[in-house]
């Protein structure tokens, strides 16, 4: 199949959180086998959606050594289809506009795989004698977007035996070999019982003594902080210097745990008689959340931007008996699981003194590899006749790096496309020439190390 139709294919195939990998991994394994690999998908039902990881290698057993090219094959969710004017209205439209495709997954990181695939095929085409003096195995997982299961079951179940590996992410083709951490939270914080009574009686007056406020900021991923702001920042800080006693009828933000929120509502009654409201307890924890921000500055790690872990409270939501923040934190190097867990002590002793329940929901080391591997030489020898940059970069998203490091695997990021502004956005794409450029790099590798 020609590129520009399986770039197309790639993209029309929904694999979202909501559709799963399964269709998007079985049309990869179709090209995959065409190429002369040899195939296994590790299907899984994760979340009540068919997922699975495709493994294909240029031999059928698993070998003591193997260099690791993996790439995700799910993407972010859309949003709203009508912010995506470059593709009429349709996320899963592969539109090409001069030399730019545009779509959903075309920069992370459907069409990367596609690039590995298509070097791996010319490689093996050209040397028929298939002999390979270390192996490789091409991987597409699924999950990246929601806690990287696919990459955990990969390893888990021993699937690969790399010490060295590729790990597709749109960095501009720029070589990352550092990352930061994540840890995703949810913290629920209980009405107490007349506060319940109150919001039943109020609901069902004819009268309304309740006043709403709505809060503006601007949107961001929450790797990159400093290029939003905070609604729901602006909202906490409002109500801490309210009085006590008021009742929070609503109280809305953000639409995701992983984004800076662009906007948050905020309903109360002044009613100024409830003695356990739940305004003071959502302020008693913000000041907490407020604490450690001020201890990230002491763990500054100068490679990043922003330097500093940051934590990002991305949504929050009013349910009948009580309200959930979800947020995460990012993570860079410099931070020790130990102050890591002293940070989130901080954050569950405060939230169960309020009655409130804290709980990680997903938490990934960061990640740095040293500069001595045989990989990271290969790379930046590879760039350099292509006549790009050499240099060693950081990202502060988090990824399949980071799981597979703490199995002692060398990682460095890297593919076509940005990332910032560009993936988790309306109208993502990739140039194509950058596209065909990732696979002369990867043609590129697979020569210098494997054959």
């Amino acid at each position: 199949m020609e590129f520009i139709e399986a770039a197309r294919k790639f993209i029309e195939l929904d694999s979202t959180a909501e559709s799963g990998t399964l269709e998007v991994a079985e049309f990869a394994a179709e090209l995959a086998r065409s190429a002369g690999l040899f195939v296994e998908l590790q299907k899984e039902t994760f979340n009540g959606r068919d997922q699975a990881n495709l493994i294909a290698r240029p031999t059928e057993a698993l070998p003591s050594d193997e260099l690791l090219l993996q790439t995700h094959l799910d993407t972010g969710d859309p949003g709203s289809y009508g912010f995506w004017n470059k593709t009429g209205a349709n996320p899963f439209n592969a539109s090409i506009y001069l030399d730019t495709i545009y779509g959903l997954g075309a920069a992370s990181c459907k069409l990367d795989f596609l690039c590995k695939l298509t070097a791996i095929s010319e490689v093996m085409t050209e040397h028929k004698d298939k002999s390979w003096r270390l192996p490789f195995v091409l991987v597409g997982t699924y999950g990246e977007e929601t806690g990287m299961p696919g990459a955990i079951k990969l390893i888990r179940k021993k699937k690969i035996s790399a010490r060295q590996a590729l790990v597709g992410e749109p960095t501009q083709l720029n070589l990352i070999t550092a990352g930061k951490g994540f840890a995703g939270v949810e913290i629920e914080i209980p009405f107490s019982d007349d506060e319940k009574d109150f919001r039943d009686r109020h609901n069902t007056s004819d009268g309304t003594t309740s006043q709403s406020r709505v809060f503006v900021g601007k949107a961001a991923h929450s790797s990159v902080p400093q290029m939003g702001e905070s609604a729901i920042a602006k909202m906490l800080d409002y109500l801490a210097k309210l009085p006590s006693g008021l009742a929070i009828m609503e109280i809305e933000g953000g639409i995701s745990y992983n984004t800076v929120p662009a906007h948050a509502v905020l309903e109360i009654d002044m009613v100024g008689e409830l003695r356990e409201s739940i305004a003071s307890k959502v302020a008693k924890i913000a000041a907490a959340i407020l604490e450690v921000e001020q201890q990230f500055k002491s763990f500054p790690d100068p490679g990043f931007d922003p330097p500093e872990p940051s934590l990002n409270i991305g949504m929050i939501r009013t349910y009948e008996d009580f309200i959930k923040i979800s947020g995460c934190c990012r993570l860079p190097p410099t931070v020790s699981d130990e102050t890591y867990g002293q940070w989130m002590e901080i954050l569950r002793t405060t939230c169960e003194s309020v009655g409130a329940v804290f709980r990680v929901t997903d938490y990934k080391q960061p990640f740095r590899t040293s500069p001595h591997p045989p990989l990271v030489k290969v790379c930046q020898a590879e760039l350099a006749t292509l006549g790009r940059s050499v240099e060693l970069g950081t990202q502060s998203v988090a990824n399949e790096a980071n799981v597979f490091s703490r199995f002692g695997i060398s990682c460095i990021a890297f593919g076509p496309g940005r990332g910032v502004g560009n993936s988790h956005a309306p109208n993502e794409h990739v140039r194509i020439d950058e596209l065909h450029e990732a696979t002369r790099f990867y043609r590129g590798i697979l020569e210098k190390m494997c054959r």
